[in-house]
Protein backbone atom coordinates (compact mmCIF):
# COMPACT_ATOMS: atom_id res chain seq x y z
CA UNK A 1 0.00 0.00 0.00
CA UNK A 2 1.02 3.86 -0.96
CA UNK A 3 0.33 6.96 1.17
CA UNK A 4 0.62 9.95 -0.08
CA UNK A 5 2.98 12.43 1.54
CA UNK A 6 1.90 15.55 2.47
CA UNK A 7 4.52 18.66 3.62
CA UNK A 8 3.19 21.55 5.95
CA UNK A 9 4.96 24.97 6.57
CA UNK A 10 7.26 24.64 9.32
CA UNK A 11 10.61 26.51 10.16
CA UNK A 12 12.62 23.03 9.61
CA UNK A 13 11.29 22.54 6.36
CA UNK A 14 11.43 26.53 5.71
CA UNK A 15 14.05 27.53 2.76
CA UNK A 16 16.82 29.50 3.85
CA UNK A 17 16.74 31.58 0.35
CA UNK A 18 13.90 33.36 -1.09
CA UNK A 19 11.46 31.25 -2.69
CA UNK A 20 7.85 30.99 -3.22
CA UNK A 21 7.82 27.39 -1.84
CA UNK A 22 6.77 27.05 1.47
CA UNK A 23 9.38 24.25 1.97
CA UNK A 24 12.84 23.18 1.08
CA UNK A 25 12.99 21.46 -2.29
CA UNK A 26 15.08 17.93 -2.07
CA UNK A 27 17.70 17.54 -4.78
CA UNK A 28 17.74 15.23 -7.53
CA UNK A 29 20.17 13.18 -5.69
CA UNK A 30 18.03 13.03 -2.55
CA UNK A 31 15.09 11.52 -4.52
CA UNK A 32 17.13 9.52 -6.31
CA UNK A 33 18.40 7.88 -2.86
CA UNK A 34 15.06 7.87 -1.49
CA UNK A 35 13.94 5.77 -4.30
CA UNK A 36 16.92 3.40 -4.23
CA UNK A 37 16.22 2.66 -0.63
CA UNK A 38 12.34 1.87 -0.99
CA UNK A 39 13.08 -0.32 -4.38
CA UNK A 40 15.67 -2.16 -2.66
CA UNK A 41 13.72 -2.16 0.69
CA UNK A 42 10.76 -3.74 -1.14
CA UNK A 43 12.70 -6.48 -2.89
CA UNK A 44 14.05 -7.34 0.36
CA UNK A 45 10.76 -7.37 1.84
CA UNK A 46 9.22 -9.68 -0.72
CA UNK A 47 12.15 -12.44 -0.68
CA UNK A 48 13.23 -12.33 3.05
CA UNK A 49 12.96 -16.01 5.00
CA UNK A 50 14.38 -14.25 7.79
CA UNK A 51 13.81 -11.51 10.09
CA UNK A 52 16.35 -8.54 9.71
CA UNK A 53 19.34 -8.35 12.25
CA UNK A 54 19.67 -5.80 14.78
CA UNK A 55 23.16 -4.79 16.55
CA UNK A 56 23.51 -1.85 18.84
CA UNK A 57 27.08 0.15 18.88
CA UNK A 58 28.31 3.02 21.00
CA UNK A 59 29.34 5.64 19.10
CA UNK A 60 32.88 7.24 20.13
CA UNK A 61 32.86 10.99 22.09
CA UNK A 62 30.61 12.70 24.56
CA UNK A 63 26.55 12.85 24.16
CA UNK A 64 23.49 13.72 26.22
CA UNK A 65 21.26 10.54 26.93
CA UNK A 66 20.61 7.87 24.19
CA UNK A 67 22.50 9.88 21.72
CA UNK A 68 25.42 7.63 21.66
CA UNK A 69 23.76 4.71 20.53
CA UNK A 70 24.35 4.21 17.49
CA UNK A 71 21.63 0.88 16.02
CA UNK A 72 22.59 -0.38 12.74
CA UNK A 73 19.59 -2.55 10.92
CA UNK A 74 21.34 -5.29 8.26
CA UNK A 75 18.90 -7.09 6.10
CA UNK A 76 19.70 -9.82 3.44
CA UNK A 77 17.63 -12.15 0.89
CA UNK A 78 18.38 -14.51 -1.61
CA UNK A 79 16.68 -16.32 -4.22
CA UNK A 80 17.69 -18.32 -7.36
CA UNK A 81 16.75 -18.61 -10.78
CA UNK A 82 17.79 -21.66 -12.55
CA UNK A 83 21.41 -22.64 -11.68
CA UNK A 84 22.08 -19.10 -10.70
CA UNK A 85 21.68 -17.83 -7.06
CA UNK A 86 21.36 -14.28 -6.16
CA UNK A 87 21.44 -12.91 -2.76
CA UNK A 88 21.46 -8.84 -1.72
CA UNK A 89 21.63 -6.93 1.67
CA UNK A 90 21.41 -3.68 2.85
CA UNK A 91 23.07 -1.75 6.26
CA UNK A 92 20.90 0.87 7.36
CA UNK A 93 21.32 3.37 10.38
CA UNK A 94 18.31 3.20 12.62
CA UNK A 95 19.12 6.18 14.84
CA UNK A 96 16.05 8.71 14.49
CA UNK A 97 15.99 11.43 11.81
CA UNK A 98 14.13 13.39 9.35
CA UNK A 99 16.70 13.08 6.70
CA UNK A 100 15.79 9.30 5.72
CA UNK A 101 18.71 9.59 2.70
CA UNK A 102 21.22 9.75 5.69
CA UNK A 103 19.96 5.95 7.13
CA UNK A 104 21.36 4.14 4.03
CA UNK A 105 25.23 2.95 4.58
CA UNK A 106 25.65 0.26 2.45
CA UNK A 107 24.36 -1.95 -0.12
CA UNK A 108 25.21 -5.35 -1.66
CA UNK A 109 24.36 -7.58 -3.93
CA UNK A 110 25.85 -11.16 -4.97
CA UNK A 111 25.58 -13.77 -7.74
CA UNK A 112 26.76 -17.53 -7.53
CA UNK A 113 27.02 -20.26 -9.77
CA UNK A 114 28.55 -23.85 -10.11
CA UNK A 115 30.70 -24.38 -13.68
CA UNK A 116 31.58 -27.66 -13.69
CA UNK A 117 34.04 -28.57 -10.55
CA UNK A 118 34.28 -24.81 -9.93
CA UNK A 119 31.95 -22.64 -7.52
CA UNK A 120 32.34 -19.05 -8.95
CA UNK A 121 30.79 -15.79 -7.02
CA UNK A 122 30.83 -12.23 -8.17
CA UNK A 123 29.78 -9.72 -5.28
CA UNK A 124 29.65 -5.78 -5.36
CA UNK A 125 29.96 -3.45 -2.06
CA UNK A 126 28.68 -0.13 -2.83
CA UNK A 127 29.17 2.65 -0.23
CA UNK A 128 25.65 5.08 -0.06
CA UNK A 129 28.34 8.02 0.64
CA UNK A 130 29.53 7.18 -2.99
CA UNK A 131 27.14 4.97 -5.57
CA UNK A 132 28.88 5.73 -8.62
CA UNK A 133 31.31 3.30 -7.78
CA UNK A 134 31.76 0.14 -6.71
CA UNK A 135 33.86 -2.70 -4.82
CA UNK A 136 34.15 -5.82 -6.76
CA UNK A 137 35.29 -9.56 -5.25
CA UNK A 138 35.58 -12.58 -7.74
CA UNK A 139 36.33 -15.99 -6.44
CA UNK A 140 36.40 -19.14 -8.25
CA UNK A 141 36.98 -22.32 -5.83
CA UNK A 142 37.52 -25.90 -6.90
CA UNK A 143 37.17 -28.24 -4.13
CA UNK A 144 38.04 -31.25 -6.11
CA UNK A 145 41.51 -29.97 -6.44
CA UNK A 146 41.83 -27.72 -3.48
CA UNK A 147 42.63 -24.88 -5.55
CA UNK A 148 40.74 -21.16 -5.34
CA UNK A 149 41.74 -17.83 -7.23
CA UNK A 150 40.00 -14.11 -5.82
CA UNK A 151 40.29 -11.06 -7.59
CA UNK A 152 39.22 -7.79 -6.05
CA UNK A 153 38.54 -5.24 -8.06
CA UNK A 154 36.85 -1.59 -8.38
CA UNK A 155 33.91 -0.53 -10.67
CA UNK A 156 32.98 3.31 -11.31
CA UNK A 157 33.65 5.06 -14.37
CA UNK A 158 35.90 1.84 -15.33
CA UNK A 159 37.02 -1.25 -14.09
CA UNK A 160 40.03 -1.57 -12.10
CA UNK A 161 41.87 -4.56 -11.02
CA UNK A 162 43.04 -4.47 -7.18
CA UNK A 163 45.11 -7.71 -6.60
CA UNK A 164 44.47 -11.21 -7.32
CA UNK A 165 45.72 -14.37 -6.07
CA UNK A 166 45.99 -18.06 -6.19
CA UNK A 167 46.05 -21.23 -3.16
CA UNK A 168 46.49 -24.37 -4.46
CA UNK A 169 46.50 -27.27 -1.61
CA UNK A 170 47.80 -30.91 -1.01
CA UNK A 171 48.57 -34.09 1.21
CA UNK A 172 52.20 -34.16 2.20
CA UNK A 173 52.04 -37.52 4.63
CA UNK A 174 49.80 -36.37 7.76
CA UNK A 175 50.04 -32.63 7.46
CA UNK A 176 49.02 -29.89 4.47
CA UNK A 177 50.57 -27.46 2.39
CA UNK A 178 49.41 -24.72 0.75
CA UNK A 179 51.09 -22.39 -1.46
CA UNK A 180 49.82 -18.90 -2.12
CA UNK A 181 51.03 -16.45 -4.60
CA UNK A 182 49.64 -13.02 -4.33
CA UNK A 183 49.99 -9.91 -6.40
CA UNK A 184 48.99 -6.12 -6.15
CA UNK A 185 47.84 -4.34 -9.41
CA UNK A 186 48.58 -0.90 -7.79
CA UNK A 187 51.59 -1.52 -6.64
CA UNK A 188 53.15 -3.56 -8.87
CA UNK A 189 54.12 -6.13 -5.83
CA UNK A 190 53.90 -9.65 -4.99
CA UNK A 191 54.64 -12.51 -2.71
CA UNK A 192 54.19 -16.06 -1.97
CA UNK A 193 52.92 -17.54 1.24
CA UNK A 194 53.99 -20.89 1.85
CA UNK A 195 51.85 -23.00 4.63
CA UNK A 196 52.64 -26.26 6.37
CA UNK A 197 50.19 -27.29 8.58
CA UNK A 198 50.21 -30.69 10.62
CA UNK A 199 47.65 -30.31 13.49
CA UNK A 200 49.63 -29.42 16.24
CA UNK A 201 52.02 -27.56 14.51
CA UNK A 202 52.15 -25.00 11.57
CA UNK A 203 54.61 -23.26 9.93
CA UNK A 204 53.93 -19.90 7.49
CA UNK A 205 56.39 -18.55 5.17
CA UNK A 206 55.88 -15.16 3.63
CA UNK A 207 58.93 -14.10 0.87
CA UNK A 208 58.94 -11.00 -1.23
CA UNK A 209 61.57 -9.55 -3.58
CA UNK A 210 62.10 -7.15 -0.01
CA UNK A 211 61.65 -9.25 2.70
CA UNK A 212 61.25 -12.99 4.18
CA UNK A 213 59.20 -14.01 7.29
CA UNK A 214 58.63 -17.35 9.17
CA UNK A 215 55.59 -17.62 11.57
CA UNK A 216 55.98 -20.77 13.44
CA UNK A 217 52.80 -21.82 15.69
CA UNK A 218 52.12 -25.23 18.62
CA UNK A 219 48.72 -25.99 19.58
CA UNK A 220 49.11 -26.56 23.40
CA UNK A 221 45.41 -27.05 24.28
CA UNK A 222 42.26 -27.02 23.27
CA UNK A 223 42.02 -22.99 23.67
CA UNK A 224 45.73 -22.35 23.81
CA UNK A 225 48.32 -21.94 21.11
CA UNK A 226 51.49 -20.22 20.86
CA UNK A 227 53.14 -18.39 17.85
Amino acid sequence: SFELLTFERSPYFASESRSNFPFHLPSIKQITMKLSVLALAAVIGTAAAGLPELSLQVRDGSFADLDGLDPTLKWSASTSSGDLNFEAGIEASVRPTTDIASLPRAFWGKASQDIGAWGVSAQADVSASDLKSADIEINAENSEDDISVKLLASAGAGFSVSSVEATKKFASGDATVSVNPRYDVSSGSGDVVLGYDAGETSVEVTASAEEQSVTVSRQLDDSNRIS
